[in-house]
């Protein structure tokens, strides 16, 4: 292997800085959702426990969204830097939802931004609690416009190929923002978003609950938390159903790999393992615990339909696209960046139900001490359930950077050496890393100190809320 090849080093540095970048996406689309409901029950009811929610979550919002917008202009420059030949050849779809999110989406969510920050002192409280709910619908918007970007590298559709037939025209932008895959994958990337904004208030509530702190509060937004959990897991559940059913008319090879199905199968012999044991490359199987029919049902939503195979598929795609390419992804990668998803985002939702349980009313023991450290350590897990499903994305696309029409290794910059790239890498690399020790720092200490008191008399955490008495309550 040439450590210094450009294409290697490059495939690396975006990879790794928009997984770093991704970091920060789910927090600020969920959390804007999040700190606008606790405003809007404060609005309704005047109960200034929402008021002090709103400010906690506010201030975690706010830190979490200017590192998303500093990680997010350093990997578009990329496209520029190392990916030129790429941005030639799709530039001309590609870049015009990109320009929509830019110019509209992020703009519009910024101003709002402004105004709901610098407005609570100026503005009337149904105009400032307004603002707060325009920059959740400009956080959505700007999602839906990148994933609609993405969707074109997935299924490419409304374009043409130039005369030259060196780039791709775009001739029905409509068709771009109504890819079947964008439909299915917003749905799926907002709910899954939505998980880990609720495992951050459930981790934050757990914490101060363990040691007594903002009881009134703190109660709250923990039995929100674990309820919105749920029920984002749910959306999460069914959109990725319908998100799968796409992905079998537009990609099968994605879905065979993400089985690691060699050979096409139909009925029961369409099975689904929960886990196997096998050769790296998912070639040779040695054990397998399975469910029969579920591949089946997964990709067709029948018992009886028919699932295509890796080594059908490559055929197929030698006869269409040309012989001497695999046009199979890493399949060890996809087959268990596929189960870590499903299983980490179940791990979570799986907790949030049992602190339903264990903090209802009528429970006749306190909460434990380990009950609550696992509420609080278990907060990345529906984010590392993302990461690892875009890893299944983009690696499940491979070795296409745009599905059927460029390879990823002819999208590579043809004059940038590697040396210059690793180079890059490695900057980028350690900025990002002092970034996040910076940006955890700053989220953790905004987290553990809690909320603010206010000057009035109803105030629950005026004193802190904070008394013996109530530090063994059952919640």
């Amino acid at each position: 292997m040439d450590f210094l090849d450009p294409l290697l080093l490059a495939r690396w540095q975006f990879g790794l800085t928009t997984l770093y970048h991704y970091l920060f996406v789910p927090l600020t689309l969920g959390l804007a959702l999040v700190v606008a409901i606790f405003q809007t029950a404060w609005h309704r009811n005047g109960d200034v426990k929402w008021l002090h929610l709103t400010r906690l979550f506010g201030k975690i919002f706010l830190i979490n969204f200017a590192m998303g917008v500093v990680t997010g202009i350093v990997q578009e420059f990329q496209f520029g830097m190392n990916w030129s030949a790429y941005s030639r050849f799709v530039g001309d779809v590609f870049g015009a939802p990109l320009a929509f999110e830019g110019l509209m989406a992020f703009f519009f969510e910024a101003t709002f931004i402004g105004l709901w920050i610098f407005g609570w002192d100026r503005l009337p409280r149904a105009l400032h609690l307004a603002s707060i709910w325009m920059v959740v619908l400009g956080s959505t918007l700007s999602a839906y416009f990148i994933l609609a970007a993405n969707a074109f590298m997935q299924n490419p559709i409304g374009y043409q190929m130039a005369a030259d037939g060196g780039r791709a025209e775009l001739i029905d932008f409509g068709a771009v923002l109504t890819n079947p895959v964008v439909l299915a994958a917003f749905p799926h990337t907002i709910f899954a978003a939505w998980m880990f904004a609720a495992a951050v208030v459930i981790a934050v509530s757990a914490w101060h609950l363990s040691r007594g702190q903002h009881l009134v509060t703190m109660r709250s937004s923990l039995r929100f938390g674990l309820w919105f959990m749920i029920i984002s897991f749910a959306g999460t559940a069914l959109s990725g159903d319908q998100l799968g059913l796409v992905m079998v008319s537009t990609q099968p090879m994605k879905m065979a790999a993400a089985e690691a199905l060699w050979n096409s199968a139909c009925g029961a012999d369409a099975s689904f393992s929960i886990f196997s044991l096998g050769t790296p490359d998912g070639s040779e199987e040695i054990w397998s615990l399975r469910v029969p029919y579920l591949l089946s049902f997964l990709s067709t939503h029948t018992l009886d339909g028919c699932v295509e195979g890796l080594n059908d598929l490559q055929a197929q795609y030698e006869t269409q696209f040309g012989e001497g390419v695999s046009y199979m992804p890493i399949i060890w990668v996809t087959y268990w960046s596929f189960r870590w998803m499903i299983g980490l985002g179940g791990a979570a939702t799986l907790i949030a139900v049992a602190g339903l349980w264990v903090t209802r009313k009528n429970a006749k023991r306190p909460v434990a001490k380990w009950m609550w450290k696992v509420a609080i350590w278990a907060a990345p897990l529906p984010l590392l359930g993302s990461l690892v499903g875009w890893v299944f994305t983009e690696m499940g696309r491979q070795p296409w950077i745009v599905f059927s029409l460029m390879l990823t290794e002819d999208g590579v910059s043809p004059n940038v050496p590697g040396w210059t790239v690793l180079i890059s890498l490695i900057a980028f690399t350690a900025i990002y890393a002092s970034l996040a020790v910076v940006e955890f720092g700053l989220i953790l200490k905004a987290a553990q100190k809690g909320p603010d008191p206010l000057p009035d008399p109803n105030d629950p955490d005026a004193d802190g809320d904070r008394s013996p008495q109530l530090t063994t309550t059952v919640y």
